[in-house]
């Protein structure tokens, strides 16, 4: 997709293009029966795709840090849909004991999982720890969804089995990925504060959501699983996802008004890879305004990829052993 088609909104090959909102890209897609975790869905494009995804009839569970907020946006999908199907589970994605709590949690439910949306995030922060003590941008984006993931796996692919629908991963990057650190990703000094660039860690927080969904694509076509990964770029959208940097954000909004979208065409992209039947057995790649592009060279490294496999997967287990 160009600048032309960013601004003018015309619709790329898959039919759909940067205007499309997550309403039109799902027009006619019965979702019953199909059970999908949203991260961050209290807000902002994960609300969204909250929303819509219910509209669909599908069996939503809002997976939040703030419970609160997560239940007011329940009861905004319910005032829509009265028939909705929706529920709130507790996600705080800096605390890996979080982690595993939720997904505890989400089994004692003893529901199927067909979806998957590594939605919530945060951005620009300013150098400071996780719960982990791991810097927070690379510990909420990444590895916090990389553990929320793996200790979901066996259910995916349990329920792909049983039910014989495709299950679906869909990592939500950006396109900061491309900018990033020296190599991609600062394997040696991730929680180095000498060098900490708040906006070199969001890419390279985004340049793992990437790699993470490579190298869960490599793995599932090899174990012949029937579950994708994938990763999107939603767009430009002011949320509050950029709390740490609003003003330098709202004089980039003005000055690029015309490439900045809504936030129901924020949530299209995510909605479109979830549930479009188009995407059957699409894996590994990336998409933008709900059409495949290219990433970045660094995103496209499958052996950086692996490594982030093997190093985010070392890096947990040592903060997790008894």
């Amino acid at each position: 997709m160009n600048i032309i088609s960013l601004i003018t909104g015309r619709a790329g090959p898959s039919g759909f293009g940067s205007a499309s909102t997550a309403e039109q890209v799902t027009q006619g897609i019965d979702a019953t029966n199909l059970t999908a975790i949203i991260t961050g869905g209290a807000s902002g494009i994960g609300l969204e795709t909250a929303r819509v995804l219910a509209l669909r009839k599908a069996h939503v569970i809002i997976a939040a840090r703030n419970v609160d907020a997560a239940n007011q946006a329940k009861l905004l999908i319910l005032k829509e849909d009265e028939t909705a199907s929706v529920k709130v589970l507790k996600l705080d994605l800096s605390s890996l004991k979080s982690v595993r709590a939720f997904v505890d949690s989400f089994n004692a439910l003893h529901l199927p999982l067909h979806i998957l949306i590594n939605n919530a995030g945060v951005m620009f922060c300013p150098y400071e720890l996780s719960e982990d003590g791991v810097e927070s941008q690379f510990a909420i984006n990444h590895l916090g969804h990389f553990h929320l993931t793996n200790l979901l796996l066996d259910k995916m692919k349990s329920t792909a089995d049983a039910s014989g629908i495709e299950g679906r991963i869909v990592n939500l990057s950006s396109i900061a990925h491309q900018y990033t650190y020296k190599g991609g990703i600062r394997f040696d000094s991730i929680n180095d504060q000498n060098g900490y660039s708040e906006k070199r860690a969001y890419g390279q927080s985004k340049l793992a959501n990437i790699l993470h969904a490579k190298e869960l694509s490599r793995r599932f076509q090899e174990e012949g699983v029937n579950i994708t990964a994938n990763a999107v770029h939603p767009g430009l959208i002011m949320t509050n996802l950029f709390k740490h940097a609003f003003t330098t954000m709202k004089i980039l909004q003005i000055l690029s008004f015309l490439v900045w979208k809504n936030v129901p065409q924020g949530a299209a992209t995510t909605c479109y890879v979830a549930l479009h039947p188009s995407l059957k057995g699409v894996s590994g790649n990336y998409f933008l305004d709900c059409n495949e592009m290219k990433p970045s060279k660094l995103a496209q490294d499958q052996v950086l990829a692996t490594k982030l496999w093997d190093f985010t997967n070392k890096l947990i287990k040592s903060l997790t052993k008894p």
